[in-house]
């Protein structure tokens, strides 16, 4: 039986894996952004946002509307980078983690 990331909890351990796997996915799409060669008018929006998820992962308990808010800005700064679009989609599945999107 497969159990989801809200679930899985290392015994002991007072980190959330939720907030494991968004400090992850904030990293590598930091690392891949610092790579990426080209220049493109948001980038530094996109850069500021990815800063303030890596703060809100680090003091571990982010606040969801606030990670909502920065994926938006994020996906519509690089959206259109395709060499990104990974990292932003592993971006926001980290974000979904923490519960499903408000539809309507």
């Amino acid at each position: 039986m497969s159990h989801s990331v809200e679930q899985r909890r290392v015994p002991g351990s007072q980190v959330d894996p939720r907030v494991a796997e968004l400090r992850s996915a904030v990293s590598r799409l930091r690392r891949q952004l610092a790579a990426h060669p080209g220049d493109f008018r948001d980038r530094s929006i996109a850069e500021e946002e990815l800063a303030a998820l890596a703060g809100m992962a680090a003091a571990g308990d982010p606040e969801i509307p606030r990670l909502r808010r920065s994926l938006l800005l994020i996906a519509g700064a690089i959206g259109s980078v395709s060499a990104l679009g990974q990292g932003v989609r592993e971006l926001r599945e980290a974000v979904d983690l923490f519960g499903p999107s408000p539809r309507g």
